[in-house]
């Protein structure tokens, strides 16, 4: 068996924009064993039309992102990440269908799928994901929010991730529907299922199974498993 979950180095992302406007913000957090490791995030130039209800909910304003690099820019950044630890979100597809509306491959990258990655098993996916949005509702009852911010309510949370945004948002920047902000909060719920009975001593791949509603992801998981 190999090393359980919370050992290893997981990135969690959030990105604010949509397939038409283009990732205008991203935020990263990696953490291990319960701690945040490294941060990082940014606003970025539209591509394309930035709709007035999406402005409403993000707060990003066109104008004032038309200075900034492209998202597109960030190549290195985000297949590095991939290399190094699997990729985790709340509500995942989300992030994946935005990562790949940019870039529909990683490089090559260990499968963290295995129990023990290795460059022989490499994967080109950007997947597959840690996703809270499915794995809260296995770890609580099921009448308990999934909403990030009801989550983190809930989860006693919004003290700590208030704390963790001064030290690493942009003021204008700490609040929900801010990329970096929701990446920190997706971090803390991640770092409380390590402490749920139960979930800390489970492999990683365990968590991914868990984290995909697809049939036939979940049982090639579990097939693998057995071999």
């Amino acid at each position: 068996m190999g090393t359980f979950w919370p050992d290893q180095l997981i990135h969690f992302i959030d990105f604010e924009g949509s397939v038409a406007s283009g990732i205008l913000e991203f935020g990263v957090v990696s953490l291990r064993a319960g701690a945040i490791v490294a941060v990082a995030g940014r606003a970025c130039r539209p591509v394309g039309r930035v709709r007035a209800e999406d402005i409403a909910v993000h707060g990003l304003e066109p104008t004032a992102l038309a200075d900034c690099a492209p998202f597109a820019e960030e190549f290195s950044r985000f297949a590095a990440l991939r290399a190094s630890g699997p990729l985790a979100a709340h509500f995942a597809q989300a992030e994946n269908s935005l990562l790949k509306s940019v870039w529909p491959y990683a490089r090559a990258a260990p499968d963290f799928s295995r129990e023990t990655p290795a460059t022989t098993d490499a994967a080109n996916d950007w997947g597959p994901w840690i996703d809270t949005g499915r794995l809260y509702p296995q770890a609580r009852a099921a009448s308990a929010p999934v909403k990030l911010a009801a989550l983190i309510a809930a989860e006693g949370l919004q003290d700590a991730l208030d704390t963790l945004a001064a030290a690493h948002c942009p003021p204008s920047r700490r609040h929900y529907h801010a990329a970096l902000y929701d990446a920190l909060a997706g971090a803390l719920l991640l770092t409380r299922l390590a402490e749920i009975p139960g979930w800390p001593d489970k492999s990683l791949r365990w968590l991914l199974e868990h984290s995909t509603l697809d049939p036939a992801r979940r049982e090639s998981l579990r097939q693998e498993e057995l071999f």
